[in-house]
């Protein structure tokens, strides 16, 4: 249980982060906040704010409650999702970032209109809000509210509504750029608070010896928890398909994920120049390479322990996503409530992220162009506040019956977004790179990624979903682009410029890239 020392730690955490949410939300008495100012920060977002926002966004309940349980169950092969998603930032940073920031864009939806016109648009956009609201935000405080309940014993309910109610407090008002400055602040915690959980169990591993010692441990006692390509033997294979998982559908999922989901990319758009875009995808890109560090090995710590019955094996194996939850109860005062903070850190600014693009998706894309079209800046900005309650709420009342009986919610999820994430990966990619795609094909790519899994789904039930959204994928591009061919040209003015782009990108940019290549590299050799 939390002990006054405990206690003491997160209020101090919560009284920073409170007071710099309000410092920064604050408006020069002669300036009325307009749109841009809320929902892109003013375009004023530095290298150092994008990427740590970018990773605070990212890391939630679902990285850090659902990989550890992954840890648990299936090894470090889980760290896939981390480390294969730091290239993917370099090549979003590098070729997709310049056509969005010269267009000047909020949404991803607002792309979409620009390149396929007001039909592909709205139907994003509700989509996107939809997903956000009822898959995202219930499944980080689904998540979050289960690992409060293992430390805590507090009812799951109470312990989601008390991570919306900070949530609000904290970003409601200021926007991206509260959300964005603030998670500086949760980086930081969740690091420093990751770290220490996983250097505690490796010092319990290696009892007497170094943590270092403790990994070597682990590695010589359960080596088949260190293979990053799992074998078809493995009871983890449909999740985690061996060598596909480098080849096939997991790139898919990386680029829908980094490249065209709003609640990410909203930081790049923020930012007050694409170089300053660029260095912040490649800071969070190094940070990524971190994350299994502190999520997937005190899962696989958790395993070890279990073996030699300083945990409950078969509670963890009932419930894997109570891993972390189970070995925070593990810490020693003070450190504990600074993991428990590091907790709420990672939860909080998810939650915040996601009802930010929430309110933004909804208000610019959906309420101003077909609801409410004259209206004042301060308007749009009240809306947007709203919305960014409404969707909190909503979650709220649908984390338990969404997300309350399943094993594996982070795999779960990953199902979920399968359906439509190859298709939105083809339609941007061929918008962006293929004049002669037209709205036709666009309709014509989100329509087989949702029909094709489907009937995979159903006529071959044992194909690894990664596998299936590959092939899913490749369907897409040949539908865009056979019935872009057979259908008439888009709209002048439709396909999108790339002469006056310039994808060149600086020397120090350039090294940082050749460096994560190289240890992403090097990581794979070694745990292949």
């Amino acid at each position: 249980m939390l002990t006054f020392l405990d206690l003491s730690v997160i209020a101090i955490y919560g009284a920073v982060l409170m007071g710099v949410a309000l410092y920064v939300s604050r408006a020069p008495a002669d300036h009325e906040v307009n749109s841009k100012d809320y929902f892109l920060a003013g375009n004023s977002l530095k290298w150092w704010a994008v990427g740590a926002s970018l990773i605070a966004a990212n890391i939630s309940a679902e990285q850090i409650i659902g990989q550890s349980g992954q840890g648990f169950v299936v090894g470090l092969a889980i760290a896939a999702y981390e480390w294969q998603a730091a290239l993917v930032l370099i090549i979003v940073a590098k070729y997709f970032l310049p056509i969005f920031l010269e267009k000047k864009i909020y949404t991803m939806p607002q792309f979409l209109e620009t390149r396929f016109g007001g039909e592909v648009k709205l139907l994003l956009a509700i989509f996107w809000v939809v997903l956000y609201t009822s898959v995202n935000l219930t499944a980080v405080l689904w998540l979050g509210g289960l690992a409060l309940n293992a430390l805590t014993g507090w009812s799951v309910m109470y312990c989601m509504i008390g991570l919306a109610g900070f949530a609000v407090l904290y970003s409601i008002y200021g926007g991206l750029k509260a959300v964005a400055l603030t998670d500086i602040i949760q980086v930081v915690i969740l690091v420093v608070g990751g770290a220490a959980i996983t250097g505690i169990l490796l010092s319990m591993v290696n009892v007497g010896g170094s943590m270092l010692g403790g990994f070597g441990v682990l590695m010589n006692d359960i080596p088949g928890h260190f293979k990053m390509i799992l074998s078809p033997e493995n009871p983890s294979y449909q999740d985690l398909p061996g060598i596909w998982t480098l080849l096939g559908g997991l790139w898919v999922l990386h680029f829908s994920y980094w490249g065209f989901n709003q609640y990410i990319i909203q930081r790049a758009l923020g930012a007050e120049s694409l170089q300053e875009a660029r260095k912040g995808l490649a800071f969070a890109a190094f940070l990524k390479l971190l994350i299994p560090v502190i999520v997937v090995i005190p899962g696989i710590a958790a395993l070890w322990l279990a073996q030699n019955a300083q945990l409950d094996m078969a509670t963890l194996q009932a419930k894997p996503d109570s891993t972390y939850g189970v070995l925070m109860t593990l810490m020693p005062q003070g450190l504990r409530g600074l993991v428990f903070a590091a907790l709420i850190a990672a939860i909080v600014s998810s939650l915040a992220s996601m009802m930010n693009s929430i309110s933004t998706i909804f208000t610019m894309d959906i309420y101003r162009d077909y609801l409410a079209t004259e209206k004042t800046e301060q308007h749009y900005v009240t809306v947007g506040r709203f919305t960014s309650l409404a969707s909190i709420v909503i979650a709220v009342i649908l984390a338990r019956p969404f997300l309350g009986g399943m094993a594996s919610a982070f795999q779960t999820i990953q199902e979920y977004t399968g359906y439509i994430a190859p298709g939105i990966v083809a339609v941007f990619l061929l918008g962006m790179f293929w004049k002669r795609c037209n709205s036709q094909g666009a309709f014509g790519m989100l329509v087989v990624s949702v029909g094709s899994n489907i009937i995979l789904k159903l006529a071959t039930p044992d194909t690894p979903f990664v596998i299936r959204i590959w092939v899913v994928f490749l369907a897409c591009l040949a539908a865009g682009y056979i019935i872009s061919i057979l259908t008439k040209e888009p709209e002048a003015g439709q396909p999108v410029d790339l002469s006056g782009i310039r994808f060149e990108s600086a020397a120090l940019f350039n090294r940082l890239s050749i460096a994560i290549g190289v240890l992403l590299t090097g990581i794979y050799i070694f745990f292949w």
